[in-house]
């Protein structure tokens, strides 16, 4: 008989309640307590949920009904504490939003604990489980597109919320290579006021192992994806080869061009569709340790080196080696380097999301 295994939710906003109520829809997971410091908004979904234990204190939560699964979606300034939690509270798994963290300084503590302690780790990437992320992926796989010499993503959203979600499906559309150096230049200060602090335009280089190059442009100066209404997914990933192109429009469904001609698809960000397989990956890594899930911390962790390697870019100038070997605390030091002047728009959409 398969395990049912005991999940904690901390966190009841948005994607708190996506998780937990995935969770709870599949049978492999019992969802035993959730949190939030706003009581009130734990109360109002614990209904939903099977009715579980409710705190305000996650380390209280935790202790008291010793969970498997330690799940966070919580702002992401203390993504070093929860993680210290999870692994204190001897969980089996750890999941929490992306980004990893807010520095390489931080994001390396985190893999330093994480790797020490064996406990599996899952960073939310999960937009890869769309029909039209994945039909992409399978046309690169197929080899259509003959040799692949370009990986590429960008998004209208600013960094931290949008650049380790490029990164990471252009890895995937490039076999998970490994990254030699990356070079980058940024722009723009009016977002490091936000919670996810970010410059409002960043843009780069990456150099991969295999040959490959991958360009990435992420806030205010991205191109528009025009074929997308919703502002928040006008995000185009995509791989060009000797023989054709292919790529997904996060908002918009998918299209390649190939030695067969042209051909294209429906497909748009859905969370009841995306958070289903997502969730049941860690039911099966939890059951064997051999199927690994396809957002693991390894991977995510190295997205999060190419996203702080293109800051280091901006604030050091020229092109910075892979992988990081000391931590550092970039966005501070980046917010002191680019100069003070308006960001420089793509379009009149953004203008108004960035404040030009």
């Amino acid at each position: 008989m398969n395990n049912v295994y005991k999940v904690v939710v901390v966190g009841m906003g948005k994607r708190g309640k996506h998780h937990a109520t995935a969770f709870n829809a599949n049978p492999r997971f019992k969802v035993v307590g959730i949190c939030d410091i706003d009581k009130s908004r734990a109360d109002a979904a614990a209904p939903q949920l099977g009715n579980p234990q409710v705190e305000t204190d996650a380390a209280t939560l935790a202790s008291a009904v010793k969970p498997d699964v330690f799940c966070f979606c919580t702002l992401p300034s203390i993504r070093l504490d929860l993680i210290k939690l999870g692994i204190k509270s001897r969980v089996k798994l750890i999941a929490f939003e992306k980004p990893v963290a807010m520095s390489s300084s931080e994001a390396m503590k985190i893999k330093k604990l994480i790797d020490k302690s064996g406990v599996k780790a899952v960073v939310s990437h999960q937009h890869r489980y769309g029909e039209h992320y994945r039909k992409v992926k399978e046309i690169i796989a197929s080899g259509a597109l003959g040799r692949i010499h370009t990986v590429y993503g960008t998004a209208s959203g600013w960094m931290m919320h949008m650049l380790s979600h490029l990164i990471d499906y252009m890895r995937w559309y490039n076999n998970e290579a490994e990254a030699n150096w990356v070079m980058g230049q940024a722009a723009g200060l009016g977002k490091f006021a936000d919670v996810h602090s970010s410059p409002d335009y960043i843009g780069g280089f990456i150099q991969f192992t295999n040959g490959v190059r991958g360009i990435v442009e992420c806030g205010a100066g991205a191109p528009d994806v025009p074929e997308v209404d919703y502002w928040w997914r006008k995000c185009r990933i995509g791989a060009q080869g000797t023989d054709g192109y292919a790529e997904v429009l996060t908002g918009g469904g998918w299209r390649a061009v190939t030695k067969n001609g042209a051909s294209s698809g429906s497909g748009c960000m859905n969370y009841d569709n995306d958070m289903p397989p997502y969730i049941q990956e860690m039911a099966d890594w939890l059951d064997d340790d051999r199927k690994v899930h396809s957002c693991n911390f390894t991977s995510a962790y190295k997205g999060f080196e190419i996203m702080m390697g293109l800051c280091r870019s901006v604030i050091e100038g020229g092109q910075i080696a892979l992988p990081l070997t000391k931590g550092k605390k970039e966005l501070k030091k980046l917010s002191k380097t680019i100069p003070e002047k308006k960001v420089m728009v793509s379009t009149s959409v953004n203008a108004k999301e960035y404040g030009v």
